[in-house]
């Protein structure tokens, strides 16, 4: 039976969720739905509700050809989402920009009450509260004079940005000019009556002397009358650290709250009473110190602060506060699952309250306290809306299985199964993977086997990846390994710490141990295999193609391959420098093997990569060809290929490039692979 995933158009037009927010009195959840247009060229989002109960089907909230995303609730239950959609009293025919928009909560069409050429960052609201992250010109006085100054600059195409301070860019977009700042409002009224106009933000700068960089993100009081935000500060040699700042909304005045040089201090929560603030505290690493993070807590009244779960050795990546402000809801990546816990302040423990094999995302809790709403995803299934019986947990002791409730994107029938695998390596650590299988595949039938290795490095296989997804392949016939080697996270820091600056020592014997735990397997053809990554993957990937033959074909997408060149030319520098030392450069920098590869690549990368900028990719592909064991012949041929994107970034996010993408990674692993002829995207050309 054909699957979604058996027809490459068919599976980029699947609706895909993300975000999820609770209104105050619990009765209503809102998700965001990505769907594709009509060109098949974006994916447009709107607004769904799910009924918490799970008793009525999902709702469509939003409709508009530009889309709408990041919904939040105001404390009156009126929803607050940005969008691009056209100001319906502008002038003008200018390109809207992201503004924020107002949808009540007693029904209506959607008011816009902020927008600035500049847009918009985060943005939180309680009480009459809203607070924003904006950006703003170094030279503007007001935000007219803001707006006047950016309609300048583009009605005269001016782009040119004048640096004083590094980064300078991020991922995929220059940044400036100008500086974020904190900016904040009071909020419109509830009730915005039917034919009246509506009432716009009006902005107050709480940061008039923001420098680039300087604020990074923040958590707003419940009852509206101040913040935790986290600051930016230079450190030594360049290098940067964070530190945590009360700011108060009346008159911006700020007071700093944990100032540690040295210590990233990151992830500010605070409590529903505002009594205390829950953040990260991590020492910065350098190339003999691996990451290490901890979770502290912080009396507000007295300014003494302590460590908590501290017998915990996970890195949280979600939190939520119970509404009594006795505990805080966690998620965390655990042995290739993301669970929801429990830290319970009192006794300073963490408990597990899920039992599903998946991750879980956005946790949400309701006002009595009972049902914890979370996006559930793992390889079996995307993104849903689920409740977590936080009483049953509680009075059982013991982790509970998440309900379903009825969401707007329905899971999508798998063309296989998954089965998870693990070895023991030489200094007894265990190495685990998930393995997605293909339907039929036996003893009789075995599957040839995909080696998908995961970047970061920080980073676990835990989750379904709408842009790295296994099932494609899978319905093609082959066998996907999905492992967490060294570096991996959910394990426990001492198992990060293993491949510290060590990448391709124990991070490439541990892929290579499990993958002979795989094709040890009957259902695997050891004979057939092939090895692919991205990111630290790609590293990963060109450290396999000089270190091993085993594989037919390698792919290597937004890959690291000179370090010395990686280093000082990423978007963020000084983060890699903390790593990336002398012996790591002289030991572990695959370039150094180009000329030991002899198995067929396929190069990828895109030059809106900041991230791995593309010089990456250039000097491999032109090393392959000049130096590699596979190196072009007297007549110019050679069975490396390189796919190249002009305008995606570290991951090729647009539909029909993700088509493309797909197709041929297809057709290069047939050829080399399966010993198939197979045609290329028809429009390469």
């Amino acid at each position: 039976m054909a699957t979604p995933f058996d027809d490459i158009d068919v599976y980029l037009a699947l609706p895909r969720c993300s975000g999820l927010s609770l209104s105050p009195d619990g009765t209503r959840l809102v998700t965001t739905v990505a769907t594709l247009n009509s060109k098949r060229t974006q994916y447009r989002n709107a607004l769904w509700e799910v009924d918490p109960t799970g008793t009525e089907p999902a709702r469509r909230l939003t409709r508009s050809r530009k889309g709408e995303s990041s919904a939040l609730f105001t404390d009156a239950g009126d929803l607050l989402f940005t969008s691009a959609r056209p100001d319906p009293d502008a002038d003008d025919d200018d390109e809207p920009t992201a503004a924020l928009w107002l949808l009540p909560a007693a029904g209506g069409e959607a008011s816009l009450i902020g927008n600035r050429l500049g847009g918009y960052g985060k943005v939180q609201t309680h009480s009459t509260q809203v607070l924003a992250a904006a950006p703003r010109l170094a030279a503007s006085t007001d935000e007219a004079d803001d707006d006047r100054r950016r309609k300048e600059r583009k009605d005269n195409s001016v782009s040119a940005i004048l640096h004083a301070s590094y980064p300078v860019r991020h991922w995929d977009h220059d940044l400036g000019p100008g500086s974020q700042h904190l900016m904040a409002a009071d909020l419109p009224a509830s009730a915005l009556e039917a034919g009246a106009d509506p009432v716009r933000l009006e902005l107050r700068d709480l940061t008039p002397t923001a420098s680039a960089h300087q604020w990074e993100d923040f958590d707003l009081a419940t009852d509206g009358s101040f913040a935790v935000a986290v600051e930016s500060r230079i450190g030594s040699a360049g290098d940067r650290y964070s530190r945590l700042v009360r700011i108060d909304l009346s008159d911006g005045g700020s007071t700093v709250l944990v100032d540690e040089p040295g210590v990233e201090a990151y992830e500010p929560w605070l409590s529903p009473d505002r009594t205390r603030l829950l953040f990260s505290r991590a020492p910065l690493t350098s190339p003999e110190r691996s990451a290490h993070q901890e979770l502290h807590l912080l009396d507000l009244g007295t300014g003494e602060s302590r460590q908590v779960a501290t017998e915990w050795d996970r890195w949280p990546t979600c939190h939520a506060w119970l509404p009594d402000s006795s505990g805080i809801i966690l998620t965390a990546d655990e042995n290739g699952r993301g669970p929801v816990f429990l830290l319970d302040l009192a006794s300073d423990v963490v408990t597990r309250l899920t039992s599903d094999d998946a991750s879980f995302t956005d946790p949400q809790i309701s006002p009595d306290g009972r049902w914890v709403y979370a996006l559930r995803t793992s390889y079996a299934a995307p993104s849903e809306v689920v409740r977590i019986d936080l009483d049953a947990a509680r009075s059982t002791g013991a982790p509970v299985a998440s309900e379903l409730l009825r969401n707007p994107a329905p899971a999508p029938e798998l063309p296989g199964t998954l089965t998870e695998i693990s070895t023991t390596v030489a200094d007894g650590s265990t190495v685990r993977a998930w393995l997605a299988l293909p339907s039929g595949a036996d003893a009789e039938h075995p599957a040839p086997l995909l080696l998908w290795i995961h970047g970061g490095p920080l980073n676990s296989w835990n989750g379904w990846s709408w842009r790295w997804c296994p099932w494609l392949l899978v319905a093609q016939g082959y066998a996907v390994l999905l492992p967490d080697p060294a570096l991996s996270t959910g394990y426990g820091e001492d198992f990060i710490a293993r491949g510290w600056s060590r990448w391709g020592a124990e991070p490439f014997t541990d892929l290579m141990a499990i993958t002979d735990t795989a094709v040890a397997r009957d259902d695997i053809d050891a004979s057939r295999t092939a090895a692919m990554g991205g990111s630290f993957g790609g590293y990963m990937a060109n450290w396999v193609a000089g270190h091993t033959n085993r594989f037919r074909a390698i792919v290597s997408h937004a890959s690291l391959w000179s370090l010395d060149q990686f280093g000082p030319t990423t978007d963020h520098a000084y983060y890699w420098a903390r790593e990336v030392g002398e012996a790591m450069l002289r030991e572990h920098s695959p370039h150094s093997y180009v000329e030991q590869i002899r198995t067929p690549m396929l190069v990828v990368h895109g030059d809106r990569d900041y991230r791995v900028p593309i010089g990456e990719g250039l000097r491999l592909w032109w090393e392959l060809l000049s130096r590699s064991q596979l190196a072009l012949d007297a007549e110019g041929r050679t069975p490396h290929r390189f796919l190249y994107f002009p305008d995606e970034n570290h991951w090729v996010l647009s539909p029909q490039h993700a088509a493309i993408w797909y197709g041929t990674v297809s057709a290069f692993l047939a050829e080399h692979v399966l010993g198939e002829a197979r045609q290329y995207p028809e429009l390469l050309g």
